[in-house]
């Protein structure tokens, strides 16, 4: 994918060095953007192989709601770094995209302490609402899915980095934009990419429409860097990205999804077909 490329290209030409969290050094570029056309092929990248088993376990793990990550250890350790000890994760997508909790607070509710009327909470499924909203009114500019709770993210040991998506209804086409604000380019990046490229295909196949474009922002996009020689040299991610560069881009492959309800969509009703990547390319993720 060339909007990719261009990404890495924009990265290592302009970005600055910086010390991260994880005690990895990164070059860091502020507000990156890019944006792909869905209906020219399903924007799993080529040059490397990319491991979409793992990407749609993942999708399909935020689309249950689920914050425990028993299941999905089943058939991926993606998220096994960043889950406590009884495999409970703080951060856990699915849980605010189903089941966003929503204080609401009434006149007539008991006081609290302060003199405060207590909240009652009520769980938002934001995905159902965005379907049933885009089947009622796909002219709405409302069609917002949030992942960020302030009071998770001054907790969480990582906070969610893709934490906003907004879809819109165009032409009898279906776009979405993800907000990101922090990106790994090396790994995390091509995850997300398709990642909500097959959340946008599966939706815009439950409400009638086609893929349209899926369009990117990243407030800090990065990749880790380390010199050679350095104790911290196996987590440089330039080299393997450089070697991307020289690889030469091949067809997008197709991604078919079975007709089916959204919510009943298993790994199985989805296929890849005509994926034909360059070999893998290993990157250390820094924690």
């Amino acid at each position: 994918m060339k909007e990719y490329l261009d990404l890495i290209k924009l990265v290592l030409e302009h970005g600055s060095r910086k010390p991260s969290r994880t005690g990895v050094d990164t070059l860091s570029y502020f507000g990156a953007f890019y944006r792909v056309d869905l209906s020219k092929g399903f924007p799993l990248l080529t040059t490397k192989t990319v491991n979409y088993p793992a990407v749609l376990r993942e999708l399909l793990w935020y689309l249950s709601g689920e914050e425990h990550i028993r299941n999905l250890r089943k058939h991926t350790k993606i998220w096994d770094d960043w889950a406590d000890d009884r495999g409970e994760l703080e951060t856990a997508y699915g849980r605010y995209w189903r089941r966003f909790p929503h204080a609401v607070q009434s006149s007539h509710a008991p006081l609290s302490e302060t003199g405060i009327p207590t909240a009652t909470v009520r769980e938002v499924d934001q995905i159902a609402y965005v379907i049933s909203e885009i089947k009622r009114n796909p002219s709405s500019r409302r069609l917002v899915v949030s992942a960020w709770d302030p009071g998770n993210a001054q907790s969480s040991r990582l906070p969610p980095c893709h934490y906003s998506f907004v879809f819109q209804v165009l032409d009898g086409r279906l776009n979405c934009h993800l907000s990101q604000r922090s990106g790994d380019i090396a790994l995390g990046i091509p995850f997300n990419l398709a990642c909500y490229a097959t959340l946008t295909q599966m939706i815009a196949q439950e409400c009638g429409l086609q893929p349209g474009h899926f369009a990117h922002s990243i407030v800090d996009a990065h990749i880790y860097v380390a010199d050679e020689g350095s104790s911290m040299a196996e987590y440089d991610h330039a080299r393997g990205l450089r070697e991307q560069l020289k690889r030469e881009l091949r067809p997008l492959p197709r991604l078919i999804i079975k007709n089916k309800p959204f919510d009943q969509l298993q790994f199985e009703d989805f296929t890849v077909e005509g994926y034909n990547p360059h070999p893998p390319i290993k990157f250390k993720v820094a924690v």
